[in-house]
């Protein structure tokens, strides 16, 4: 039960350390509302993964390639409105602006929108944690739970962690926060671009075969 606890971890700091559309969007709206307000959103993946792991274990194997071209258009989409949201907060004269009431739970369920229609969720699942867990789970059904937890627990513990941190930083220098925000909306904005791009060329070459 251990080992796969500890594997579960491991892949939980790796998905955390390694730059991603998701890290993007918690850092621009931890600038821009706080660590507190951004807090929730790193129990997203609580929400989100459950669908995500279902379809990538049970569905996605049967599922036609273009699928997954299809995701990377809706989540490259996705991921740009959310560019353009943070490119318009930097607009305001002073970017200090004080939070809406409900900031935390659009945060939230801005999250949990990016989680669903971001492919990587889907390609870590199926290539990287899938097998491990059905491994697991096949052997017993305590060391598929234990995998799980590890992973989950680190998980929402390290964005929690990062929230925090850039949160924190961005409020105590406000040049600093404009300077964080404005890397932050142009890394969506690649992140967007470049899944808009893969998901439009494989389309592409799905229809030209």
């Amino acid at each position: 039960m251990f080992f796969y606890a500890l594997q579960g971890a491991t892949l939980a700091l790796a998905a955390t350390l390694i730059p991603g559309p998701f890290q993007a969007f918690l850092v621009s709206y931890a600038l821009r509302n706080g660590w507190k307000r951004t807090l929730p959103a790193a129990f997203a993946p609580l929400i989100s993964d459950g669908p995500v792991i279902f379809l990538v274990l049970f569905v996605l194997v049967k599922t036609p390639k273009w699928f997954l071209s299809l995701l990377h258009v809706a989540g490259g989409s996705v991921i740009l409105y959310f560019a353009w949201k943070v490119f318009a907060s930097l607009k305001e004269q002073s970017f200090n602006i004080k939070p809406a009431s409900n900031a935390a739970r659009r945060t939230l369920v801005g999250a949990i929108a990016m989680n669903i229609l971001n492919p990587s969720p889907y390609i870590f699942w199926s290539v990287v944690a899938g097998p491990i867990l059905l491994e697991g789970w096949r052997q017993a059904k305590t060391l598929g739970v234990s995998f799980i937890s590890g992973f989950y627990g680190t998980f929402v513990l390290s964005l929690g962690l990062f929230i925090f941190m850039f949160g924190t930083v961005g409020r105590m220098n406000p040049r600093l926060n404009r300077v964080l925000s404005t890397i932050s909306a142009w890394a969506l904005a690649v992140f967007g671009l470049y899944e808009l791009w893969s998901g439009i060329s494989k389309i592409i070459v799905h229809m030209r075969v």
